[in-house]
């Protein structure tokens, strides 16, 4: 079979493989993995061999690393010094100590034990951040301390990259001491250091002057294989050469461009290094040794899992938060896979071994999910039990202001700034102990619990101000409104079209769209700055707003059907196009 048939079964089989990863729920890079062992020789072995591939596939994780530092600014690092260098290196301590443990009571040497167990003790970066970003909890205590953490497990695949070629050379002579390896990594990295201060800059200076995008693509590219080259002939990593790269050039101005240009090469090549990784995993062990593969599995999630628990809650983290940090970064990472595969490559690790530790790497991520969906449905009833809501304080508020985040804020602010007392409902403790550090007074609870809002006294009150920024959260909480306190006037914040259609269903009526007001008056800005006179700007939008609004009203007596609603929206914005071609102040632009 030819290298282009071999190219078109690689891409088949990322598209599919992906594509259902992403419908069920799950990272990409499990779909990259399923598409290796799909066409790899335990599979449909459409390709037997993987390895005309794997050089190629190798040169992202160059990639990777390169831009795992790029995000490494000392800014960045000093902003979550705590976490990062405090909670960061308490787990890949700790956990690295306890695998390694295993590692060398299994039969291996103390040293590659201890590269072992360091290797295990990272997570997965691109795995967990994916995961969170999809679950919108980046922002959250636990997003921010999983972000920490894996910052940290970035630094501390130096050491661990900077060790490997000194265990893969035992034919070395005895004046050639491990000494002789740490001065010469510590020479190349001030080398590097003097020439990204003296030619980088200046060289991506001169590029950028010439305006052509694909001379700085081609300098970007260039950079990283120089820099990896240099390392291979000084004999040390050449993934490390490519982290370092991007560290020295993490606080350069040109950081986001290069980030932008690599990333579409990284992210292709990265998914073609799974897959070569998923072609190679050895499906065979799982039938010839289902037990064994099933205790390390076991063995590292727990291991993991307890040590991350016990740090979180050492550092003040919460019960919940410290169950969803442990659940997050209980699996195994993508640089177990180069580690391992290095040191098979190198002879420092056994073949079998190796296979057998990146299978239970994959099995681990495989189990992720199920983990942290197990992790926060018991998180979540343990906070409720802890702490079902703040004791509000008995003073009859004619406001209550359900969600106390970006949106509720800005209408606390200025009843604040008035005088006028109120009660603000908030479910993320974050977002409590934020404004009342403040000065904003809050209290945790969800606002869609009754007894939350009979102790929050909302029948004595007005208004209800429901400013909820997650849609489900938010009906939940109008229909218990609705319910049990109709005489209450709501001002309900909507997400978006459908969350308007539900909030209607209900009754509510005076709802305002986030982002609605704000979108207009930035295209009236833009409008005047394409050239129609302030008057004829503001002509276009309230002519706009009537319009939309009187297809936002139409459209909700058929928002459950889609086809029907679909087939509305274009009629009604060939209706909006016919009449501003039919209002001539608009159709010629003419100054008025």
């Amino acid at each position: 079979m030819g290298n282009l048939q071999h190219v078109a079964i690689y891409l088949a089989a990322a598209v599919l493989a992906v594509a259902l990863m992403k419908r069920l729920g799950f990272a990409a890079v499990l779909g990259y993995l399923l598409a290796g062992i799909a066409i790899g020789p335990f599979g449909l072995a459409l390709i037997d061999d993987a390895s005309s591939a794997r050089h190629l596939a190798e040169f992202g994780v160059v990639l990777l690393l390169f831009v795992i530092g790029l995000e490494l600014q000392p800014s960045r690092l000093w902003a979550l010094r705590r976490p990062i260098f405090g909670m960061g290196s308490a787990q890949v301590l700790i956990c690295g100590l306890l695998l390694a443990a295993g590692a060398w009571w299994s039969g291996l040497s103390g040293p590659v034990a201890l590269v072992v167990g360091g290797g295990l003790a990272m997570s997965s970066t691109a795995f967990v951040l994916q995961m969170l970003a999809e679950k919108h909890e980046l922002a959250t205590h636990h997003g921010r301390a999983s972000f920490a953490i894996l910052l940290f497990q970035d630094l501390a695949v130096i050491p661990l990259l900077a060790v490997l070629p000194l265990l893969a050379a035992p034919t070395v002579s005895a004046s050639a001491s491990p000494l002789a390896g740490v001065l010469k990594l510590v020479g190349v990295v001030l080398g590097l250091v003097v020439v990204s201060r003296v030619v980088l800059r200046p060289l991506f200076a001169a590029v950028a002057a010439t305006r052509v995008s694909e001379l700085f693509t081609a300098t970007a590219l260039l950079v990283v294989v120089a820099t990896a080259a240099v390392m291979e002939a000084a004999g040390l990593s050449v993934t490390l050469g490519a982290f370092l790269a991007g560290v020295l050039l993490a606080d350069s101005e040109y950081r986001h461009e290069l980030e932008a240009r690599i990333a579409p090469f990284e992210g292709l090549l990265l998914g073609l290094f799974f897959i070569s990784v998923g072609m190679s995993a050895n499906l065979g062990l799982v039938l010839a040794q289902p037990l064994t593969l099933a205790a390390l599995v076991v063995g590292l999630m727990g291991v993991k899992f307890g040590a991350v628990y016990a740090i979180a809650r050492g550092f003040g983290q919460s019960h919940r938060h410290g169950l969803h940090l442990a659940a997050a970064l209980a699996q195994g990472g993508e640089f177990a896979f180069i580690l391992f595969g290095v040191m098979r490559e190198s002879g420092v690790l056994a073949g079998n071994r190796a296979e057998l530790l990146m299978l239970v790497v994959s099995l681990s991520m495989a189990l992720t999910p199920l983990l942290y969906a197990l992790a926060g449905r018991y998180g979540r009833q343990a906070s409720d039990d802890a702490r079902p809501f703040d004791a509000v304080d008995q003073t009859e508020h004619q406001v209550v202001i359900a969600g106390f985040g970006r949106f509720g804020q800005i209408t606390a602010r200025i009843l604040s700034a008035l005088q006028i007392p109120f009660t603000a409902l908030e479910l993320d403790p974050e977002q409590v102990d934020m404004g009342q550090r403040f000065g904003a007074k809050s209290y945790y609870g969800d606002a869609s619990s009754l007894e939350l809002l009979q102790a929050a006294r909302v029948g004595e009150a007005k208004f209800v101000v429901l400013a909820i920024d997650d849609p489900e959260a938010s009906v939940r909480t109008a229909e218990t409104l609705r319910r049990h306190f109709p005489d209450v006037q709501i001002l309900a914040r909507a997400r978006n079209r459908r969350h308007v259609y539900r909030l209607l269903d209900l009754g509510i009526t005076d709802i305002q769209r986030e982002t609605f007001h704000s979108s207009l008056l930035l295209t009236e800005h833009l409008l005047t700055g394409l050239g129609l006179s302030p008057r004829q700007a503001r002509r276009a939008v309230t002519a706009f707003r009537h319009h939309d609004e009187q297809a936002l009203a139409a459209g909700h007596a058929i928002y459950k059907d889609d086809a029907k609603l679909v087939q509305s929206t274009r009629e009604a914005a060939d209706e909006l196009r016919a009449l501003f071609e039919g209002d001539a102040r608009l159709r010629d632009g003419r100054p008025e």
